[in-house]
């Protein structure tokens, strides 16, 4: 059950409604002259049955419109003088939950059988006292007024909808506005200091090299370290700057991938398996994701000279495998760098599955299933 703004649970408000309802219709039946010997039991159980139907008003609206409608018809052809307020409740919810039209039609029907059913008892009754009783029992008034509360709470309910939306996405202007201005931040802050301990440990390693010195270890590890931080926080700012607006890579694009780790020198090759067809958007962009990753990978550290890509595509999930033959070899644990980390963290929130590991032959495989929500 889930709790309105009040704090209680819907379906307790729609089972209290109902038994107010179905309490008040009996006493009103109680209260009333009676009917023919013999239906006094079956005329309390029609207005019991139709207050207590509208605890369902707001799983199935139209369905509870119909039972209601009928027990009014029933308890007034048996000669129960009560108004069908248990109808009118069922009118609100209906309209409330956008039935207009099966609203409007159940109401004419209703204003057609009440006159009949009221004409049905007791037979002493004059045409013109059984059609007031009908009238009295539902008045056209009392309809347009239960129809009127239904339709005014639908559409404050959509504007409320409506403006929950536009929070949300102003929070996430706000916050696609923040993740540029900390882009900016990193880029003024950290690129510049990073490249000129970059140039100056390339520098001093060139100079070392020329006089024929020995070059210190520190000196290269420092220079290595440089040149990596500045991949890294290429990476990081690329990946912060991503607003949405420039068209995402996705699988359309991996040709062209395979084809740039081609001119490195990679023999790299790509195998395309299953019938196409389209996925979801995040599906898509993180595909080109880990093949991007993985070709990253390869080319820097796993010095192979041969990688594959397949892609296959199943009805319920698209498979990504990625092959190498660099130097890793089985039984070796892979160090979780960030590349690796961030293909995990993407698979995992699309619900798929990641397996990054040494082959059997030697070399590394990346293979991942992401789920696509075809049926």
């Amino acid at each position: 059950m889930h709790p309105g703004r009040s704090g209680v649970p819907a379906g307790v408000r729609d089972w209290a409604v109902a038994i107010g309802v179905a309490a008040t219709l009996l006493v009103a039946g109680l209260s009333g002259d009676g009917s023919a010997a013999g239906v006094d039991l079956l005329g309390y159980a029609l207005l019991v049955a139709g207050g207590l139907a509208l605890a369902a008003a707001r799983r199935a609206p139209v369905a509870v419109l119909a039972v209601t409608g009928l027990c009014a018809v029933g308890h007034q052809a048996v000669g129960f003088d009560v108004p069908a307020v248990a109808f009118l409740f069922a009118v609100y919810a209906a309209v409330r939950a956008g039935h207009r039209v099966g609203t409007v039609v159940a109401a004419v029907l209703m204003l057609a059988a009440l006159p009949l059913a009221a004409l049905a008892l007791p037979p002493d009754e004059s045409v013109g006292e059984a059609l007031a009783r009908a009238r009295g029992a539902l008045e056209l008034a009392w309809l347009v007024a239960a129809g009127a509360a239904g339709e005014a709470l639908r559409q404050a309910e959509r504007r409320a909808d409506e403006a929950e939306r536009i929070r949300e996405e102003t929070a996430l202007r706000r916050a696609d506005e923040e993740r540029l201005h900390i882009a900016r931040e990193l880029h003024d802050t950290l690129t510049h200091q990073i490249s000129v301990i970059k140039v100056q440990a390339e520098v001093a390693v060139h100079l070392a090299r020329k006089r024929g010195e020995q070059v210190p270890e520190a000196l290269l590890v420092i220079q290595e370290a440089g040149r990596e931080a500045t991949r890294e926080l290429r990476a990081t700012l690329e990946a912060l700057r991503d607003d949405g607006r420039t068209p995402p890579h996705g699988l359309a694009h991996l040709p062209a991938l395979v084809e740039r780790a081609r001119r490195t020198g990679l023999d790299a090759t790509l195998t395309i398996e299953g019938r196409r067809h389209d996925v979801p958007a995040a599906v898509d962009r993180t595909a080109y994701r880990i093949v991007q990753e993985s070709l990253t990978n390869i080319t820097r550290h796993a010095a192979a000279a041969t990688a594959s890509v397949r892609i296959d595509y199943g009805p319920d999930a698209l498979a990504i495998r990625v092959d190498d033959d660099g130097r890793a070899r089985p039984g070796t644990a892979p160090v979780p760098g960030v590349g690796l980390l961030g293909m995990r963290e993407r698979v995992t929130a699309l619900g798929g599955r990641l397996r990054a590991e040494p082959r059997d032959e030697g070399g590394f495989t990346v293979h991942a299933e992401l789920p696509v929500g075809r049926s």
